[in-house]
């Protein structure tokens, strides 16, 4: 399962990292200007935000007016100094309350759909943000991070924020508008009872400050929690994790630790919801106390002839109420923000990590007359996170190629192969030394005219959920019918392709499990095939096959190879004897390098793996019967493919 192990040379995404990340989400990173940053978030949609903000102020404004048309009715409408009731009066002022009723609700719909809009968009492009960059980042990166844990960021985090991007605009901005008319009002109406009604309001701004680093605490950890969470699912729900759990009848124990962490979750997640809830308990009978309180102080204002009307009275609690309800509303939205600060952080810490692989300002791309041509010249290589004073996984290595040269990379497993064709294609950058594609340093050329290249075929084969039409035309989406058949044709899938009774629109399953691995060998070569490129890197392509399909798939990759400068990397020396040149690497280093008969008479590392797996019965009849035709000489190869081996 993906994350549960160490790979080799210390460069898995297993205990170690994890725990790093722990110790990263724990600590809520410090982003620099982090409000400045979420407000220009904002900046894209600033005309849909002004016209939210003028409904936002015009709806506020209102929301004032009816105690202000209550104190009148009161006064004027029902208890006039004449006597009895005015009824003129009266309709007149229920009808402004009740129009501006309809206008205040009419403009709510108007400020839920901008708000919806704007936190929605907003939302939406950070998170296609996030996910760009992250495309952009080196694949160091992704071997010593935790795929659930990148998921988390993505979903988690951005999902976290969303509520304060949608709702915080309307929040924030009309209840502080009604806040302020609110208190104009109460003082319009009678400052003394105004000074009474808001002596209490700094000191619930302070603890509720103190409540809010509380919760932002808990919202960091809860964050951490479900990014593990996210970790299990992906690599126990996988297909792979599935068929492992079972192969090992380790179910329950994935199910324990799934539990374990769920309940770990729920606890934070009661946690969270309990923060605060005191203190908006206390608040809350607070501000229904005031009310009470303002009668006492009406009372005591008549007796001391202060004039206080009882429309006065009814209107002030009336703003009072008004005043309330919004100013808890701000306190819950500086709750908020102070909790989303951490998933904000989050999300900024991973938007402001730099590609350790880039352009160089002046790149060009790679020259079609050289095309084909690679070389290494005296590279040295060390995993990113090995110190400079580390050993190497490479150490000197130089060899050149020429265009449509096939040449094999064998030697014993953790030599350093495979960190050979990461390096091609600059997935990794040499420490030393240079990498040469076309004729020019691999450091000066665009990343993507490189990859547009080279073409790799892997041992571990990645097919998507989608049908087999879909997969090859990742390589070229604008593919005809026609050429995908070609590919397949030319890959010898074919015919098991069109057997199939949906042919092309096969659905290959999760990973391509519903095909052999054979079958999903040959997809991926007519998927490369598809590309057409000018070099063609083989990764042990063959090396988890059966003797049977290793054939098959093995002759697909030779027609492949046609016309092209291939590097194999090779585990079965079956597959590469008649290789144009053999590259025998030892602990980083660049041993022997001949033609398979050239190597088996130098008697040296090469003859000895080579005697090892025909001892083993590692070897194809079919091979072992040709060998001594093969041994002599590299095989007959199309015009354009050099036949000896290059001089370094």
């Amino acid at each position: 399962m993906a994350g549960r192990g160490t790979g080799s040379g210390g460069r898995g995404v297993g205990g170690r990292d994890a725990d790093v990340q722990k110790a990263q989400n724990a600590q809520a990173p410090r982003i620099p200007d982090l409000i400045a940053r979420i407000g220009d978030l904002f900046r894209p949609h600033a005309r849909m935000l002004t016209v939210t903000i003028a409904l936002v102020l015009v709806s506020a404004a209102l929301g004032v007016l009816p105690p202000l048309l209550t104190q009148r009715a009161f006064d004027d409408g029902l208890f006039p100094a004449s006597g009895g009731p005015n009824f003129p009066v009266l309709l007149q002022l229920v009808a402004l309350m009740v129009l501006v009723w309809f206008v205040s609700a009419a403009l709510g719909v108007g400020q839920s759909y901008f708000t919806a809009r704007i936190g929605n968009s907003v939302m939406g492009a950070l998170r296609v943000r996030l996910f760009s960059h992250l495309q952009r980042m080196e694949l160091g990166f992704f071997t010593r991070t935790k795929t659930g844990i990148i998921q988390s960021r993505l979903q988690n985090d951005v999902g976290g924020v969303a509520g304060v991007l949608s709702n915080t605009i309307q929040s924030v901005v009309g209840n502080t508008v009604t806040v302020i008319a609110a208190l104009v009002a109460m003082l319009l109406l009678s400052w003394q009872m105004t000074i009474v009604a808001v002596v209490l309001f700094p000191i619930l701004l302070i603890v509720q400050r103190r409540v809010g680093q509380v919760r932002a605490r808990i919202a960091t950890k809860t964050q951490e929690s479900l990014s593990e969470m996210t970790s299990i699912t992906q690599e126990t729900l996988s297909v792979s994790g599935i068929l492992l759990a079972k192969a090992f009848n380790q179910q329950a124990a994935e199910v324990g630790r799934y539990q374990d962490e769920n309940e770990r979750q729920i606890a934070l997640q009661v946690r969270q919801a309990m923060a605060g809830q005191w203190f908006f308990a206390i608040v809350g009978v607070v501000l229904s106390v005031i009310p009470a309180a303002t009668y006492l102080v009406a009372a005591w204002l008549i007796g001391h002839d202060i004039p206080v009307t009882a429309g006065t009275i009814v209107a002030f609690t009336t703003v009072q109420a008004r005043l309330m309800w919004p100013l808890m509303g701000l306190l819950r939205v500086a709750l908020d923000l102070q909790t989303s600060q951490a998933l904000f952080a989050r999300i900024f810490e991973y938007l402001d990590l730099v590609p350790s692989i880039v352009d160089a300002p002046d790149a060009t791309p790679v020259s079609p007359a050289a095309l084909g041509r690679v070389a290494f010249d005296n590279v040295v290589f060390r995993y990113p996170d090995v110190p400079p004073e580390g050993t190497a996984t490479l150490k000197g290595i130089s060899f050149s190629l020429e265009p449509g040269q096939y040449a094999a990379f064998v030697g014993p497993s953790g030599a350093g192969k495979t960190t050979i064709s990461y390096l091609v294609p600059r997935l990794y950058e040499a420490s030393e030394g240079r990498v040469v594609f076309a004729g020019e340093d691999v450091r000066n050329l665009t990343h993507d005219s490189l990859i547009g290249s080279i073409g790799i075929v892997s041992q571990e084969t990645y097919l998507f959920h989608a049908t087999i039409a879909e997969n090859l035309r990742y390589a070229k989406p604008d593919a005809t019918d026609a050429e995908l058949e070609a590919a397949a044709r030319a890959a010898n899938i074919h015919e098991t392709i069109a057997s199939f009774p949906d042919r092309y629109d096969t659905v290959v399953g999760e990973r391509g499990y519903r095909l052999s691995g054979g079958e999903k060998q040959r997809v991926a070569i007519a998927r490369v095939l598809l590309k057409d490129p000018a070099v063609l890197i083989l990764d042990e392509a063959t090396s988890a096959l059966d003797t049977v399909s290793e054939r098959i798939v093995q002759r697909a990759l030779d027609d492949a190879s046609k016309g092209r400068t291939t590097l194999a990397i090779a585990h079965r020396l079956s597959t590469v004897v008649n290789a144009d040149v053999i590259f025998v690497i030892e602990a980083g280093h660049l041993v022997e390098r001949g033609t398979h008969g050239e190597l088996i008479a130098e008697g040296g590392i090469y003859a000895r793996l080579f005697a090892e797996q025909l001892e083993d019965g590692a070897m194809d009849a079919e091979v072992s019967s040709a060998l001594p035709a093969s041994a002599a000489s590299p095989r007959s190869r199309p015009s354009g493919r050099a036949g000896s081996r290059p001089r370094d």
